[in-house]
């Protein structure tokens, strides 16, 4: 009698975690129609520079990849695209945040153009590796291509329309979202690759996938930067 009650209790309980987990899933399906009907966040030019936003794993590598591309005065790593206020890398970590690991990208609209820096983002990533990038795994490392406008929408539209002839349709991995808030990572994500040079991650995989972008775009790169 003991069997079939605990086997009955075992049923309830997997019959109980698949309605959560489906349940988890709508809630996140909702979230994410929730965010792409919003209206952009329109950010300014300060000193002549503009600001772009793009989320592709970690954000050491991603910050490297931009800051090597003449006309980008600075890339700042942080998080973008969740519904909790002031995240921090512990808390974005646990995936329950929303938010991705993202980098803020200043540069001169004169030298480089969204577009090129949309060319960029796509050039430097496995565009249809979903939640993650190489080793890195999970929705806090998940591929986001942030627009602070219609134009910047049709650009991307239409650069992942030009992608997915290659690679199949419906298979580019990056959510496209409308900007609304970015925040600042703390300051030891800062810059990491290069104050870093010795860290295991650094050299076996941040350092490797620089070099594959360098490669692909050598008229992008700053002088020195090859």
């Amino acid at each position: 009698m003991k069997k079939y009650m605990f086997f009955g209790i075992s049923m309830l309980f997997i019959a109980m975690q698949a309605s959560c987990q489906s349940s988890n899933e709508k809630n996140k399906e909702a979230e994410s129609m929730a965010q792409q009907q919003q209206d952009p966040v329109e950010v300014e030019m300060k000193n002549g520079l503009a600001r772009a936003y793009f989320a592709s794993g970690c954000f050491w590598c991603v910050e490297a990849v931009y800051e090597s591309v003449k006309g980008v005065n600075e890339s700042i790593s942080g998080y973008s695209g969740g519904h909790t206020k002031n995240p921090t890398y512990e808390a974005s970590n646990t995936g329950r945040t929303g938010h991705a690991e993202a980098v803020e990208i200043l540069y001169d609209p004169e030298v480089v153009s969204f577009s090129q820096l949309v060319d960029v983002y796509f050039g430097s990533q496995n565009v249809t590796q979903v939640n993650g990038q190489g080793p890195d795994n999970g929705s806090q490392y998940r591929s986001i291509i942030f627009y602070q406008n219609e134009e910047q929408k049709n650009i991307i539209d239409s650069k992942i329309k030009t992608l997915e002839k290659e690679v199949g349709e419906g298979k580019v991995a990056a959510q496209v979202l409308p900007f609304e808030k970015f925040w600042d990572g703390e300051n030891y994500h800062q810059n990491y690759e290069r104050l870093n040079p010795n860290n295991p991650y650094i050299q076996n995989v941040s350092v490797p996938r620089l070099k594959r972008f360098q490669k692909k775009f050598p008229d992008l790169l700053k002088e020195g930067a090859h």
